[in-house]
């Protein structure tokens, strides 16, 4: 009697490790540079860098089957300089992600933590900004529209369905964890896209109050772009792709109220501006491409002209940006680009390529980068 319940004890094991199976992967992608500036505070350089397209990163990915289409999943992702090896998001360990959450195969996930929004979700892959043939140097002026996760948006529980006949969407909200002010730094956004043949669409909307407030631990904390009272953002755009070819259109518009910082950018603040109680408003327009010559060499490039408001001093800013990549093996890359900006001279404003760590002392700055990738 006791061996035969024995042997139906650890079969009814054996059963449920069978059943529950899971998995983790550790991931991640290393991109260093070197990069050569024409002006930084009134002189060029030579600087070595760290993410000039894609933030170096590693992270942890896991699943666990629960049966019936339904499976616990998490990911832990850290950033990091290759260029000294210090953290990245403001020293958080796992600052680029940290969330975990319930997936199911036919009505989508559902997921608590430190998380993206939906304008990066649904928008920033329809611009270079976004993607693996741009991104960090390549963003709209300030990231103003967090196109390239500037920040990301902690205490948050997001959705994201399933893929319904080429359709997403997806809902986030961020807490602000004050008690007794329940909007002091919260965020939500909403957004969706399309998939059919060659066509993607993409729209997305975004909304944080009280970003850079004296409330640090609610959803937008110590890297926020712009200290504001309210930040809206929204976009949309679209691609398609036509044998080795992809050609995009992208509009996106941020408006803030109460604005009292620029956080990435203060060298770039026009002194007749009185940053506190002001307004800011801006209109970015993309127009991007990219061409696959063979599979390992492609040629992408993008221009953006964003009008924008700031207090009623209206700079106008060009952008041009050209990438070539030459794949020498699945995981290992090298690349070359280049980065033209230009401010109109009567905004007072200077040009601030981003990712560089210093704006111009004039109202243009070029940037030119030679990298290496590597993905594991």
């Amino acid at each position: 009697m006791k061996k035969t319940l024995m042997v139906a004890a650890l079969t009814g094991v054996f059963a449920t490790a069978a059943h529950a199976q899971s998995s983790v992967t550790l991931y991640g992608l290393i991109d260093a540079g070197i990069t050569y500036t024409n002006n930084q505070h009134g002189h060029s350089n030579w600087q070595e860098t760290s993410g000039s397209v894609n933030g170096s990163r590693w992270g942890l990915r896991g699943a666990e089957d629960l049966g019936g289409g339904l499976k616990a999943i998490f990911t832990l992702e850290n950033g990091f300089s290759i260029a000294n090896g210090t953290l990245g998001q403001k020293g958080r360990e796992f600052g680029r992600q940290a969330f975990v959450g319930l997936a199911s195969d036919q009505f989508g996930a559902v997921t608590l933590g430190r998380q993206y929004d939906s304008m990066v979700d649904f928008v920033g892959p329809l611009s270079l900004t976004g993607t693996q043939y741009g991104g960090t140097q390549f963003a709209h002026p300030f990231d103003n529209d967090n196109l390239n996760n500037s920040f990301r948006v902690n205490n948050s529980i997001k959705y994201t369905s399933a893929n319904y006949g080429g359709f997403k969407g997806g809902a986030m909200y961020g807490f602000s964890n004050d008690a007794g002010s329940f909007a002091n730094n919260r965020a939500y956004s909403v957004g969706g896209s399309y998939n059919w043949g060659g066509l993607n669409v993409g729209a997305a909307f975004m909304q944080l109050n009280g970003s850079g407030t004296a409330n640090i631990n609610g959803a937008v904390s110590d890297d926020f772009t712009f200290g504001a009272k309210r930040q809206q953002t929204w976009g949309v755009g679209a691609n398609y792709s036509f044998g080795p070819a992809t050609a995009g259109l992208l509009y996106t518009q941020t408006n803030l109220t109460g604005l009292t910082s620029i956080s990435t950018a203060a060298a770039g603040t026009p002194a007749a501006v009185s940053l506190p109680s002001n307004s800011a408003h801006f209109q970015n327009f993309e127009v991007n491409g990219r061409y696959a010559f063979t599979p390992a060499l492609s040629l992408a490039g993008s221009y953006t002209y964003t009008r924008a408001s700031l207090d009623g001093v209206r700079p106008n800013y060009n952008q041009f940006n050209l990438q070539t990549d030459y794949s020498l093996s699945k995981r290992t890359d090298v690349y070359l680009q280049g980065v033209y900006q230009r401010v109109n001279e009567g905004s007072g404003l200077v040009a601030n390529i981003n990712g560089l760590g210093a704006a111009s002392s004039t109202n243009s700055q070029v940037a030119v980068t030679a990298g290496l990738r590597h993905r594991f």
